[in-house]
């Protein structure tokens, strides 16, 4: 069972609101015209009732004759003029003469609005003296005492002079064809949009493939930006989880690969020893510190990646942050490496000033002064110097630059050196027993502690690498 669009809702609910408010104008419109007729005639009768009156009150006697003779100095079209007192008895009337015949004048409608407030008038009362019916307009003068009551037949002239014009109706109902195909134009495109996003939820929700000619033009319009922005934050959503897919599962093979080459080394020179019982003692004990310096090998492997998991999965519980003095951390590791510096005849040229101290992951922090020092020993060469330098920046950090004076790395590798498992020469690599990650770790330390880092190689006549990052 289909169901009606939110556009199609939309727009019959506005109509509706549209027809009533039109109904309403209308009603409203017509009301207030035949007011204001009814007014405009009501005011030129009261007129007529204020200058009879000013002429009585010049003239005492108000004599019939003289009644009359105003009449029909000042006669309109078959205008009935009837004067009454404050008791309801009629003292003049220019149509009907018998004035002893006719009722008494108290009980009218227009009488006492007059007698009330001044003035008074009555829309199609038949005449019980005269059998007519008539448009009365009575106005009261407290000081003669009287009422002058004016009225006009109620005909078909009248009738037509009391017409409402009937162009507001032209015009509201123009107005509202107008608003309804605007209405219908707005709600069209916003079902269009309305129906895209439900094609592209549903078949999101099934996995369908969403590029289709139906998903990729939308109105010109905020909603069909909207729409489409939201169907390109998905699909570059579900693009980058597929890179993350595949950087996964690039990763797990990488892991795996790393982890089987000590792993079967171990397992070769231990089945080697099993399956020879008569080897020399000095042979075993040389396979055996094979095996012990590949499984050193090994437990670096699995804590550089449970560092990185760490990193990538946890980092609100290595943010509890204390104050580290880099100065004496980095002499430690000087220390440390000193005996591996000596073997491949190399300098470490420690330039940092006294008392650095940083906000930030002792054991983190420690890993990247330790990893790029490792690097350095590893691969900048025999004889090669390394240099450590920093410098506080105007944005309170520290720039530190790391480099060494060896043999560098080949422009096009520059970009990923920090990938995980990244080996410019990878058989060398191994053969230095590095894991591959170590330059992740720095990277990710960096950055968890609100840093940057950048590396290159240092322009000719020198050489080696140069490493740039930040610490706050």
């Amino acid at each position: 069972m289909s169901r009606t669009s939110v556009g199609k809702k939309l727009y019959f609910s506005v109509i509706a609101v549209f027809i009533a408010f039109a109904a309403a104008f209308i009603v409203f419109q017509h009301e207030r015209e035949k007011q204001y007729k009814i007014d405009m005639l009501d005011t030129r009768l009261q007129d007529y009732n204020e200058r009879m009156a000013e002429v009585m009150s010049l003239d005492k006697s108000h004599s019939e004759r003289d009644l009359d003779e105003y009449v029909k100095r000042h006669y309109k079209s078959k205008i009935r003029v009837t004067l009454v007192d404050t008791k309801g008895n009629v003292l003049y009337d220019n149509r009907f003469k018998n004035y002893h015949q006719l009722e008494n004048h108290l009980n009218r409608s227009e009488i006492r609005q007059a007698l009330n407030m001044g003035h008074g008038f009555s829309i199609d009362r038949k005449s019980s003296t005269l059998g007519e019916s008539f448009f009365y307009s009575a106005t009261y003068f407290p000081h003669q005492k009287f009422i002058i009551r004016t009225a006009l037949p109620y005909d078909n002239s009248l009738i037509k002079t009391l017409q409402t014009d009937q162009h507001y109706i032209w015009f509201a109902l123009a107005a509202m064809l107008i608003l309804t195909f605007l209405l219908f134009r707005f709600t069209q495109r916003l079902g269009a949009n309305v129906t895209k996003l439900r094609t592209f939820a549903n078949r999101a929700d099934h996995n369908e493939s969403l590029e289709t000619e139906d998903l990729i033009e939308f109105p010109n319009d905020e909603l069909g930006e909207i729409a489409e922005k939201i169907i390109k934050i998905y699909k570059r959503l579900q693009h980058t989880k597929k890179e993350q897919n595949i950087l996964k599962r690039q990763l797990t093979q990488n892991i795996a690969h790393e982890l089987k080459t000590p792993v079967a080394s171990i397992q070769g020179y231990l089945e080697t020893i099993l399956d020879n019982p008569n080897i020399s003692e000095s042979m075993k004990a040389q396979f055996l510190q094979r095996c012990y310096a590949q499984a050193q090998r090994l437990t670096s492997l699995l804590r550089d990646i449970s560092t990185l998991n760490r990193l990538d999965d946890a980092p609100d519980m290595l943010t509890d942050f204390d104050t580290v003095d880099i100065s004496q951390m980095v002499a430690n590791i000087q220390k440390e490496t000193a005996l591996q510096l000596k073997e491949h005849s190399m300098t470490f040229d420690n330039r940092l000033p006294a008392d650095i101290q940083v906000k930030g992951n002792q054991s983190l922090l420690y890993s990247v002064f330790r990893n790029l020092t490792d690097n350095a020993i590893a691969y900048a060469g025999e004889g090669t110097t390394i240099t450590l330098s920093a410098e506080k920046t105007s944005q309170q950090e520290w720039r530190f630059t790391f480099s060494d004076n060896g043999v560098g790395v080949p422009n096009e590798h520059l970009a990923r050196l920090f990938e995980r498992f990244y080996r410019v020469d990878k058989g060398r690599s191994r053969k230095m027993g590095g894991t591959g990650l170590g330059l992740a770790i720095v990277k990710n330390a960096i950055l968890l502690h609100g840093g940057s880092v950048s590396v290159k190689n240092a322009l000719p006549p020198n050489h080696g690498l140069i490493f740039t990052f930040t610490l706050k």
